[in-house]
């Protein structure tokens, strides 16, 4: 293994083998590079369970200033709005590129694009494929392509443990394969490994997605941004699968009602009603399920005989459970779906850390804000990747020595601070839940113990949590239910985390200040 893992010395590499780590492995083709993946490909990445699709303006009555401006609105006054229109401007050529790459969408038989609407979309402009299968779908088409491209060294098997950087900079990967640990000095890496929801006790995302990406970049120095703005889904199937099987939006986007368990609608007189931002949608079934209420989505008029049709992977996972959406309302509750904070990147994904990018949901690029439009995320995924090999591969590698690497850290379990995240983290928060959990993490950040990374991404979106003092898009404080009127990210680095939660756990009484960098 040694003798292979040198041949590989001084290419890049990618970390992550969901789509946006797939999709830059393709686009830095044919520049040789190396893609880890902790698991066989798909198996445990977000993008495979994405129902919705991509979105983008691929209709006649669409164009991407249309969706530029749901993107702002949903949000909530944190988007970087350039940033966000050369994305959404870059988003019908990703979808033709995904097309090429053998994706099969869904069309109407002339040809043309079969568009979904999804909730704070103006316009239908949801490229699905499957009906409700798009992730697996894309995720399909682009393992395909990088197994059938001879410049990407693909490593299933191997875990990423840490990052070995000097003077700011990259200099390595060390990891984990079965046989034990190996290193390859590199001057470049691209973190691609997705979300958080392996944190929390419910949630669509699957175990495995549990931050790795944001502990790897916070322990080499890089900042982190907008932490505390998490997406909780409001229609996750309410049973006792993980990943809990989500209930895409389209079936709303199709007429699909909530209602509770004495059959009333509660989201009635809300404005946008059930296609209201997923966090208002989110608080509503969140507070009536607090009332003591079972909540249902009732797609039984709408889409009706067609459930099954156009939904089929629902329609099985409701079957298994007993349930035909078509005569019988689907049990549902929130759900952590999305992170809309991350790494932060700019416009080429390049982070504060020299050779160190990152794209997709493990990435903070100014896209979404407080709370991301539906479908934005995967076309984030698929669009920025071409601007991130593009960068990679203008930066300078000069070849680096060989090294000795310290030992790797264990393998991370988040098993122990799932409850803490999920009490204090919720969809609703307030300053003391906030700081329990906080308390809580705080004697065990130390160490290199297997909840060691999982607890330090938990205090960072803690701390960021504790110090925004408003409620803003997925963000919702009860002691603090009003927006600021001026919009400001947050930035974090994991020395600054430390020193807050050691300050919070040991006092209490630090000034919260406003949510400021």
């Amino acid at each position: 293994m040694s003798t292979e893992i040198s041949a590989l010395n001084h290419r890049p590499v990618i970390i992550g083998g969901g789509a946006a780590g797939l999709m830059t492995a393709l686009q830095l083709a044919p520049e040789p590079v190396v893609l880890l993946s902790k698991a066989p490909l798909g198996a445990e990445a977000s993008s495979l369970w994405a129902q919705g699709g991509l979105a983008a303006a691929m209709g006649d009555d669409d164009d991407p200033a249309l969706h530029l401006a749901d993107t702002l609105a949903a949000g909530a006054g944190l988007c970087d709005e350039a940033i966000a229109s050369r994305i959404v401007q870059a988003a019908p050529a990703a979808v033709e590129h995904l097309a090429r790459l053998g994706v099969a969408f869904d069309r109407w038989p002339d040809g043309g694009w079969r568009l979904g609407l999804e909730a704070a979309h103006g316009r239908n402009r949801i490229v699905h494929a499957t009906g409700d299968g798009t992730g697996r779908e894309i995720m399909r088409a682009l393992i395909a392509a990088v197994r059938r491209c001879p410049s990407v060294t693909l490593l299933e098997g191997v875990e990423a443990r840490s990052l070995i950087v000097e003077d700011n900079a990259i200099k390595g990967v060390i990891a984990v394969n079965a046989q034990g640990p190996l290193v390859i000095d590199t001057g470049r890496v691209v973190i691609a490994t997705g979300g958080i929801g392996g944190l929390f006790l419910d949630s669509t995302n699957p175990a495995g997605c549990f931050g790795q990406g944001l502990a790897l970049a916070a322990r080499a120095g890089a900042l982190l941004a907008d932490l505390e703005f998490i997406q909780f889904h409001p229609t996750a199937f309410d049973g006792p699968s993980r990943p809990m099987p989500l209930v895409t939006e389209a079936v709303r986007g199709d007429g699909a009602i909530l209602i509770d368990d004495s059959g009333q609608r509660f989201m009635a007189d809300q404005p946008g009603a059930e296609l209201a931002p997923r966090d208002i949608v989110a608080r509503a079934v969140w507070r009536r399920r607090a009332e003591g209420h079972r909540v249902f989505l009732d797609a039984r008029k709408h889409p009706g005989a067609e459930f099954a049709k156009r939904y089929p992977v629902i329609s099985a996972f409701c079957k298994m459970a007993g349930i035909d959406p078509a005569a019988d309302p689907i049990p549902v509750r929130p759900a952590v779906h999305y992170h809309m904070g991350g790494i932060a990147v700019d416009s080429e994904g390049r982070s504060s850390v020299d050779g160190l990018w990152a794209c997709g949901e493990v990435s903070r690029t100014g896209l979404h804000g407080a709370n991301r439009l539906a479908s934005n995320s995967l076309m984030e995924a698929i669009v920025c990747t071409q601007w991130v090999a593009a960068s990679v591969t203008g930066a300078s590698h000069d070849p680096l020595k060989a090294r000795v690497a310290d030992a790797p850290a264990p393998a991370s379990d988040p098993s122990a601070i799932r409850p803490i995240l999920s009490q204090g983290l919720g969809v609703l928060r307030d300053r003391h839940g906030i700081e329990r959990a906080i308390r809580s993490l705080h004697p065990l950040a130390n160490g290199r113990s297997a909840a060691a990374d999982p607890v330090l991404v938990g205090l960072m979106i803690a701390v960021a949590a504790w110090r925004r003092e408003e409620s803003r898009g997925g963000h919702f404080r009860t002691d603090f239910p009003d927006v600021l009127p001026s919009a400001v990210s947050s930035s974090i680095s994991l020395a600054d985390a430390l020193d807050a939660a050691r300050d919070i756990a040991e006092t209490g009484s630090l000034f919260a200040g406003s949510a400021q960098p």
